[in-house]
């Protein structure tokens, strides 16, 4: 297998694992409450910075067949896009690796509470205010109290493999 295909397969893989586990999971995974596990992926730039294509695309994936149509197929890949370049440069500019993973997890967790919270605002006339807090939350839940112990798990076994995948 060359090296474009391989990084175009796992590209692949990893879009079609955010959108799958987002649409599967869609009843907790879209709104103001909102539980998106396929979020916990959003460490992965951590790794190697060819993941956040792959995860802007699985979320762009979920979002066209998400309920808000439009005004989150943007703002909502838009958000991801920026929190996952975001944890890619926390990992790659920050000196103290022992925080790293924490202070990365909440990128997804500030970026998205703003953003989809925005949206929500002005497409759909929800509260600005406690949708931030709503949508934070989900994302500490789903990013930090879930995905940073899971991401040193499988980092611990498995990062050499995933670094290279590409």
């Amino acid at each position: 297998m060359t090296k474009k295909t391989k990084a175009l397969t796992t590209t692949a893989i990893v879009a079609a694992l955010y959108a799958t586990i987002t649409l599967a999971l869609s009843f907790i995974a879209y709104g103001p409450i909102q539980f998106r596990l396929s979020e916990v992926m959003t460490l992965l730039p951590l790794i190697n910075k060819r993941y956040i294509v792959g995860l802007t695309l699985g979320c762009f994936l979920a979002n066209i067949l998400g309920p808000y149509g439009v005004p989150d197929i943007i703002f909502g890949t838009i958000a991801t896009f920026i929190s996952v370049y975001l944890v890619y440069l926390t990992g790659k500019y920050m000196k103290d690796k022992k925080g790293m993973v924490l202070v990365a997890s909440l990128w997804p967790v500030v970026v998205n509470a703003i953003i989809v919270a925005a949206q929500l605002k002005i497409f759909f006339n929800i509260p600005l205010f406690i949708t931030m807090l709503q949508v934070g939350f989900g994302q500490f839940v789903v990013v930090t109290i879930i995905g940073v112990p899971l991401f040193k798990a499988i980092n611990n076994k498995y990062g050499k493999y995933l670094k290279n995948m590409f």
